[in-house]
């Protein structure tokens, strides 16, 4: 497939690949370009971001989950040749797991994908030291994919003598630069949405950023760059083992509570024979009617803990359903909402579902942050001696995490029990990605099934 393609990438966080990113789709959405974007790595809040803030479709790419050829297949997966894809890098280009490998990094992703790199560089307080910082990214670039550079927190009159320079140089195109505006700036809590209002407030500065960067960016270049990204195939793969038979619905928890999904779990779970159906633990009384399983997802219940906690009626649904043998996958923020107690970071101590008797607090610091390879003690969702890949990013902590699972850092090898789990439940603070090793969907849909198919005959 000729699929267009770009990607932003920078030397370090910080650098301001986030807020071009996202003006960028701006410009582009303004010229009618049919477009989709990416995020590297496991981060929920971009790619939200995208999709709630800008409405462009959007998802999660990470060779560390699913490796180079399963990578290369779901990035292609639904896209035509008529679109154009832009993927936004995390932190430094070549920073992959643990910082030290290439795995995980926005320069394998690119590398993967075969898709052009635009390095940009926060300039501010750099004159020449800027050459010989694209210099040493350029002799780390073996496959040859940085075919351009922005400058970030330039002023229009140095722009003109360091892109002289740098093109003279080294022979790399500058295709851009990015005036420094306190209005471009992007911050972390603005990209947790945590506020309905801002939601359209970013939408303006969106707008205002795109006004301005259609002005200092060369977009036609960027736009002959993404077009000349070379053709790309990959063998799109079914999760085999599939069982035919009645469609299990599944009661997926989405609102501003329970957010953070990656798409292509929710894919995978459809692939798998679920039917999803969403609902929200903040403002319905009681789970959709005839479901035969419930995913609660990611998110924020500490912020909504209030609300959660008086929507009792929810809470009695969500717990006599389980308690009755409805399958169930909880992660992190879903987690927690199962606890009987949420002590917030304020202090204040909130009633949940109480299917846990443990409780949940936040401890003030990062509890676990991070990669793992997750193992059943005994075999249930997964196959034996197989592992599911996934990710833990919290500051709360329960009483009860379980010992279900042992949870390995893939640099480190550090190991830790994790996870309460049974034949048809799943419950713990990591995130998983399931595409890396599609067993665990096939299973959560088949306890649904099996839920259904007993109902039916009961």
């Amino acid at each position: 497939m000729k699929l267009k393609r770009l990607m932003f990438a920078a030397p370090k966080s910080g650098s301001g690949k986030t807020m071009i990113t996202c003006a960028f789709l701006q410009i582009l959405k303004e010229m009618g370009v049919d477009v989709v974007s990416y995020k590297c790595g496991p981060d929920y809040i971009d790619p939200m971001f995208h999709e709630k803030v800008l409405g462009i479709p959007s998802k999660n790419l990470d060779t560390f989950f699913t490796g180079a050829e399963e990578t290369k297949a779901l990035f292609l997966k639904g896209r035509t040749s008529e679109q154009m894809a832009v993927l936004e890098g995390v932190m430094g280009l070549f920073d992959g797991l643990g910082g030290i490998r290439e795995e995980g990094s926005s320069y394998h992703l690119a590398k993967v994908t075969r898709t052009p790199i635009i390095l940009v560089i926060d300039a501010k307080g750099m004159g020449y030291s800027l050459l010989p910082l694209i210099s040493g990214f350029l002799a780390y670039d073996t496959e040859h994919l940085i075919q351009g550079v922005i400058l970030n927190r330039m002023s229009k009159s140095y722009y003109g003598t360091m892109k002289g320079l740098i093109e003279e140089n080294l022979h790399i195109p500058v295709v851009g630069y990015v005036p420094e505006q306190k209005a471009f700036t992007l911050e972390s809590r603005h990209l947790g949405l945590k506020l309905p209002g801002e939601v359209e407030d970013l939408k303006e500065k969106i707008k205002t950023a795109a006004k301005e960067l259609k002005t200092t960016l060369a977009v036609e270049e960027l736009m002959k760059i993404a077009e000349q990204a070379e053709a790309l195939e990959a063998e799109q793969r079914i999760p085999s083992n599939l069982k035919q038979g009645e469609k299990p619905v599944l009661a997926v928890a989405k609102d501003e509570a329970f957010c953070f999904y990656y798409e292509d779990n929710l894919r995978l779970l459809e692939e798998c024979g679920a039917e999803l159906v969403y609902f929200s633990p903040l403002q319905d009384k009681k789970i959709p009617e005839g479901c035969h399983g419930i995913l609660l997802g990611g998110g924020y219940p500490e912020l909504y803990a209030d609300a959660l906690s008086a929507n009792t009626e929810m809470m009695d649904s969500i717990r006599n359903a389980i308690q009755n043998g409805l399958p169930s996958v909880a992660e992190c923020g879903g987690f927690m909402y199962l606890h009987q107690e949420l002590t917030d970071c304020d202090g204040k101590t909130h009633q949940m579902v109480g299917v846990l008797p443990e409780t949940c607090q936040y401890m003030g610091k990062l509890v676990r942050f991070g990669y793992i390879e997750i193992e059943e003690a005994t075999s249930g969702f997964l196959p034996e001696h197989e592992t599911i890949k996934g990710h833990e990013f919290h500051y709360f902590d329960s009483t009860g995490n379980g010992t279900s699972c042992i949870a390995t850092k893939p640099v480190a090898g550090r190991q830790y029990a994790c996870i309460r789990a049974g034949k048809n439940f799943w419950w713990g603070f990591p995130h998983l990605y399931y595409p890396s090793n599609p067993a665990f969907a096939i299973h959560f849909v088949e306890m649904a099934r099996t839920y259904k198919m007993e109902k039916m005959n009961n």
